[in-house]
Order: structure tokens, then C-alpha cells, then sequence
């Protein structure tokens, strides 16, 4: 049989793949956040005073810089799942919004938060169940990017694996942030980045697994 024959007959019975759109994918991921916020909501555990704080500085600052940095960081990760992207690319811009993010919290602060002291400023035992709220709210999104980076072919797994944990503790603290009934900038930061970086963690060691690095 020739090399020709040979292909055509091991070919014969393979299935179309859909090509990748990064739009629909990201439709997708955009879908999966809304109706998980949607439901989040009308379980009725959104924070009581939002009417009165919805216009206010930090609360602005909070929602924004989230929902910004979680779109930002999904389109990211989508894309680092072509086999010509340069992940780490996007994980320094991505990181470059965080940072910037996070500076922006110290213009938005309360009167009178700076002069209480730390740890009633972080709150570690309602600051460790916000981290797991953030990790729980995070596992659809991680799990619908996991499912795209499986159909993709991503040349550097590990670093689209961290993006897509990334993009996940951004969409899962976005969700949250509509209930968390703390206004100190200094507690988002703590909590929020530790339950993000969690996420991040896990979708960099669990994601790769299936891929040969």
C-alpha cells in the first residue's frame, strides 16, 4: 500500500473539528459568568444596603476594577490557547491591571478605616470563608476554560493553565463582590487575592495534566 493510500484509508473516518472562534468562546465564558451571577443574586444574599452604596467611590471601585479585570484576563486566556500565542504576554498585562487595581483601592478608602487596627481591618474569620466563597464561585468558569484549553492546542499548557486560573478568581471575586459587606480596601486585597490565587494555583497544577509538557 503507498504512503498516500495509507493516509487516506487512516483518514477516511475521522470527523470534521469545528474551527476555534475565540468570540464564541468567549461568548461562552461571558454566558456561564451572567447566569452564575444571576443566580448568585436571586438567591437573595446580595449585600442589604447596595441601594445606598451603589454610587459610592469604593464600591465603584471594587465592582469596576473586578469586572475589568476579569474580562481583560478571560479574552487573555482564550487566546493563549492558540498554538502561536505568548501566554506570558498576557499574564504580565494581566498582572499590570491587578497591580494597578489594587493602588487604586487606596484613593477609594472610608473615613476612618486607616485608624482602625490590622486585624480588625482583615478580618481573618470572615476573610477566610470570602477567599473559599471566591474559590467555589470560581470552579464553572475554571471548568468551562479547562474544556476549551482541552479542544485547543496550547503550545505552553502550564502558562495557559495560570491565565485560565487567573481569569477564573477574577470572575468568581466579581460575582462575590456583589455580596461582601466589608468596605475597607484593605480587605479586598488580602482576601481576594488569596482566594484568586488559590484558584490559580489549583487550575495550574490540575489543567496541564492532560497535556504532554
Amino acid at each position: 500500500m503507498s504512503n498516500e493510500a495509507l493516509i487516506i484509508d487512516l483518514s477516511s473516518d475521522l470527523a470534521p473539528i469545528q474551527r476555534r472562534s475565540m468570540l464564541r468562546e468567549g461568548g461562552l465564558v461571558l454566558a456561564l459568568g451572567a447566569a452564575e451571577l444571576a443566580l448568585f443574586l436571586a438567591l437573595g444574599v446580595m449585600r442589604p444596603d447596595m441601594h445606598h452604596m451603589a454610587g459610592s467611590p469604593y464600591l465603584i471601585w471594587r465592582v469596576g476594577s473586578l469586572g475589568l479585570l476579569a474580562m481583560v484576563a478571560c479574552a487573555l486566556a482564550i487566546r493563549s490557547y492558540a498554538p502561536t500565542a505568548r501566554p506570558a504576554r498576557g499574564l504580565m498585562i494581566a498582572c499590570v491591571l491587578a497591580v494597578f487595581a489594587i493602588v487604586g483601592g487606596a484613593f477609594v478608602a472610608p473615613a476612618g478605616v486607616g485608624e482602625r487596627a490590622l486585624l480588625d481591618r482583615i478580618n481573618p474569620a470572615a476573610g477566610m470563608l470570602c477567599a473559599a466563597s471566591i474559590f467555589v464561585l470560581s470552579l464553572p468558569i475554571v471548568t468551562l476554560l479547562g474544556a476549551l484549553m482541552r479542544r485547543a492546542a496550547p503550545t505552553r499548557p502550564r502558562l495557559s493553565a495560570l491565565a485560565s486560573g487567573i481569569a477564573a478568581g477574577a470572575c468568581g471575586a466579581f460575582v462575590f463582590a456583589f455580596c461582601c459587606p466589608f468596605n475597607d480596601p484593605l480587605y479586598v486585597v488580602v482576601w481576594y487575592s488569596i482566594g484568586c490565587g488559590a484558584v490559580a494555583a489549583a487550575a495550574r497544577w490540575h489543567l496541564p495534566r492532560r497535556f504532554r509538557l
